[in-house]
């Protein structure tokens, strides 16, 4: 059996066919880039009808990586899934504090899930950066928590694509609500590789 082993023909021809797969794929073409990369990554052409962006997020995203700026995650999934390579090239890193020992610490104490813990340890270096949430949504509830009480935290971007059944649509439709420049999944559906995806995408359009 012949096969494609060209890793660029490969991806070249998973675009074409999503393209021909996917119904009403964004006009704007960072938005289709990014999601057809979301669709590359998840193999469900539905995402074309599911990711939501709010006006000039993508722009906000280009112009933070462009400055350098930083990426916070939930999870470490999410960290593993981004391209640091393309990142530190523009001056940026990624951190996951969810086994900082700290967190784990003040998780025991309080009974919070480490996720949102997370959120609250990285508050100091929120603002500017961007945050990608694509496993828990008590982080990205703690995410929105925090910066309705300290509005000079805000990051640049957030990137919101918790997935489940207990609170991930919630979480989602409440950050869809929020006037901050953000890039989201409705429903159920999402995860850390999507928030991955998102991030690559916006990396891989300033190369």
């Amino acid at each position: 059996m012949k096969y494609l082993t060209n890793p660029r023909q490969i991806e070249a021809q998973s675009m074409k066919i999503i393209e021909g797969l996917a119904k009403n794929l964004p006009a704007d073409p960072l938005a289709r880039a990014v999601v057809k990369r979301i669709i590359h990554t998840t193999g469900d052409p539905q995402y074309a009808e599911l990711v939501l962006f709010s006006g000039g997020a993508l722009e906000a995203g280009q112009k933070a990586l462009r400055q350098g700026a930083n990426i916070i995650t939930d999870v470490n999934l999410v960290k593993t899934g981004i391209s640091a390579a393309r990142l530190n090239t523009l001056g940026g890193q990624i951190f996951c504090y969810l086994s900082h020992p700290e967190v784990v610490k003040r998780a025991q104490l309080t009974g919070k899930t480490r996720a949102m813990t997370a959120m609250e340890y990285a508050e100091t270096h929120l603002a500017n950066s961007i945050v990608a949430i694509g496993n828990a949504p008590t982080a990205l509830f703690r995410l929105l928590e925090i910066m309705e009480e300290k509005p000079q935290l805000r990051p640049a971007l957030i990137v919101g694509t918790p997935v489940g059944f207990v609170g991930a649509s919630e979480s989602k439709e409440l950050l869809a609500k929020m006037p901050y420049p953000f890039i989201t999944v409705q429903g159920n559906k999402g995860g850390s590789m999507v928030a991955a995806s998102i991030i690559n995408a916006l990396l891989y359009s300033l190369s």
